[in-house]
């Protein structure tokens, strides 16, 4: 974390130190939560519309806190405490994460995307760990505030710091690559989050690409190369490009600079070979096919950093993920339900029913999907799509639930037979009709938006007593 003086903090977030301050106090980390600040950590108190955290300013320093930040509207300026003066502590706390991680050796890489750009972080750095030393984000601390936290938390002796940055609007990007100044960037993809704030998915494009902003001349962008947006964006005359910009492409089509060339799909995983790292396969201890590209995106983070195949394999075999994605749970009754109910957005929802096609070895394959939230005006139209994406190549029965879902329902009707779609708007009753339906060694993928809740639908299959060889009594 960073280890600076008084003085030294305030030269570089742009503050000043209030009178008779002694500068010579050292700072060891920074943090914005007064509940969890620690002895000799800077405190810098946020100010929202309905919350300022300079009223906690006292009670920190009291508990050990070296200093605080303090904005220079807020009157009176007490006199007797280790403040530096600010004009803005949000935009303080930013300059002081940028001044601290360009006196950094550490490589900055920077990930975004609509979906996967949390696996893939964790990817990039559980193959960089097998020769670097490496700080990544963690947690959700991925926007304007989480970021800085993360710079600031990292060793001064880091090698490599991974940096994931979300968004919900134009320009947010812009800002935390301006604070990163990354020397390589991933764009994991472009989807459906955030068009009910953006309106259309080349908008959404164009907020992703503003990572390539801040970047350092003759930085790497490796972006999935499968989507025409990101071409198309990158080539606009307003899209910001600084000198030497590299790119490389991963994705399914061979038109990339790399892609899948064989898949092998197991029950917790799968083993796939790539185009540019030709040998023996690789073993990814996740689900879905989806992440295979994933980790392509990965791979040539580490190889553009020099790191060989084997400890690339070594990397996956230790990948830990920072938070839950396809959960596989063998329950006592015998069926496998794959739990992927904690979001969703079209592009999640199709690469789910891919990785339950691909399940070939059970007896049915039940897809449970449910309402995809905030998605704006063409929220039905999306729903719809994924009806047509249906069909008995990648499920056997489909059951629905949500008022949303119903046009997703409506649409795979024709594709299966009588019986097969069965839509629900009421909870209860469908995991009551899932229950009489499923038997032993049948798999359940359950997909839906947090707000739908259909945790409940696991939860339900996760009760069924078992020893009754897939009958119900």
């Amino acid at each position: 974390m960073i280890h600076k003086s008084l003085k030294s903090i305030a030269d570089m977030c742009g503050g000043t130190l209030s009178r008779n301050q002694d500068d010579s106090i050292i700072i060891q980390g920074v943090g914005t939560d007064s509940r969890t600040i620690q002895p000799g950590n800077l405190f810098v108190p946020i100010v929202g519309e309905k919350f300022d955290g300079h009223a906690f300013a006292e009670s920190v320093l009291a508990s050990g806190a070296g200093a605080v930040l303090w904005q220079r509207d807020h009157q009176p300026i007490p006199d007797d405490l280790p403040l530096i003066l600010v004009e803005n502590t949000l935009t303080a706390l930013q300059s002081l994460a940028a001044a601290y991680l360009s006196e950094s050796r550490a490589k900055v890489i920077g990930i975004t995307g609509s979906n996967g750009k949390t696996t893939v972080k964790d990817m990039v750095s559980a193959l960089l760990e097998t020769t670097f030393k490496v700080h990544k984000t963690q947690g959700n601390y991925n926007n304007h505030i989480g970021l800085p936290l993360t710079v600031l938390a990292m060793k001064e002796d880091t090698d490599v710091i991974v940096l994931e940055m979300g968004m919900s609007g134009r320009r947010e990007i812009e800002l935390l690559s301006t604070i990163a100044r990354p020397d390589m960037t991933v764009i994991t993809n472009v989807g459906e989050a955030h068009m009910l704030q953006l309106g259309s998915r080349e908008e959404i494009a164009r907020a992703k690409l503003e990572i390539i902003s801040g970047m350092k001349p003759g930085g790497l962008l490796i972006y999935h190369g499968d989507e025409p947006l990101i071409r198309q964006v990158l080539a606009e005359e307003a899209t910001v490009k600084h000198e030497g910009l590299r790119t490389f492409t991963f994705g399914n089509q061979e038109i990339n600079d790399d892609y899948p060339t064989g898949l092998m799909f197991h029950a917790r995983g799968i083993i796939f070979t790539s185009n540019r790292h030709a040998g023996e396969g690789f073993s990814l201890p996740l689900l879905g096919r989806h992440n295979v590209v994933n980790a392509l995106a990965a791979m040539a983070v580490a190889a553009h950093l020099g790191i060989g195949d084997e400890a690339i394999r070594s990397g996956f075999a230790n990948l830990k993920l920072s938070s839950m994605r396809i959960e596989a749970v063998e329950t006592a009754f015998g069926v496998t339900v794959l739990n992927d109910a904690y979001n969703s957005s079209p592009t999640a929802v199709k690469a789910a029913v891919d990785v339950l096609g691909d399940m070939k070895g059970y007896h049915r394959r039940i897809a449970v999907l449910g309402d995809m939230l905030e998605l704006g005006q063409r929220e039905e139209e999306f729903h719809a799509e994924i009806g047509d994406y249906l069909s008995p190549d990648n499920a056997d029965l489909v059951f629905t639930f949500g008022p949303l879902s119903l046009h997703t329902a409506k649409k795979a009707k024709d594709r299966f037979p009588e019986g097969a779609v069965v839509p629900f708007t009421d909870k209860e009753q469908l995991i009551e009709a899932l229950l009489e339906r499923v038997t032993e060694k049948d798999i359940v993928l359950v997909k839906a938006s947090r707000g739908m809740r259909l945790e409940h639908v696991v939860d339900a299959l996760k009760a069924l007593p078992g020893g009754n060889n897939g009958v119900r009594g």
